[in-house]
């Protein structure tokens, strides 16, 4: 402005100021907006990994929720296994021998309803994630590492092993 009005300069850098707080203000404003929204996106984020992640642990909850009935079912399968064994050994009660593997397979048969799966043992080679060997024996003609006898069946429930195959391995000579 070119005034000669020394009053009216000032007024007009007056009315200018106001203008000049404002903008700053917008633009303090804008960028409190932005911070508050990445803050929001990045909460967003968090909540949604969360809810993966506990999506996930519940499937995997859910999977092997049978894990610890297995493990006191197997025990019982043992002991059917032993008494068919014993009962092998004596002629006269071939009925109960009978018995006993009918509740065997049907104990079996529960055990595979539920994913529950034998762990190959006799000729394969050991694998410490699935069997536990218990002795070790020198078998002519047998390459060290292979199963060459089974103490207890081991099982598997899907992936996990529910319990170890317990193992005879051949030794090297």
């Amino acid at each position: 402005m070119t005034n000669d009005d020394p009053e009216a300069d000032a007024m007009a850098e007056d009315i200018d100021l106001p203008e000049a707080a404002q903008a700053a203000a917008s633009e303090s404003a804008e960028a409190k907006a932005a911070e508050a929204q990445e803050r929001l996106l990045r909460v967003q984020a968090e909540l949604e990994n969360f809810r993966k992640r506990a999506r996930r642990e519940y499937d995997e909850a859910q999977r092997y929720r049978e894990i610890d009935i297995l493990r006191d079912l197997l025990p019982v399968l043992d002991n059917v296994l032993r008494a068919i064994e014993a009962s092998e050994k004596n002629a006269d009660v071939a009925t109960l021998r009978e018995g006993f593997r009918m509740t065997a397979q049907q104990i079996e048969k529960l055990l595979d309803s539920h994913g529950c799966k034998t762990i190959e043992t006799d000729g394969s080679s050991f694998d410490p994630t699935v069997h536990d060997a218990i002795l070790q024996q020198e078998v002519p003609g047998v390459e060290a590492g292979t199963i060459v006898g089974t103490a207890s069946r081991g099982f598997k429930l899907h992936d996990r092993v529910v319990r170890p195959a317990q193992v005879i391995v051949a030794k090297g000579g």
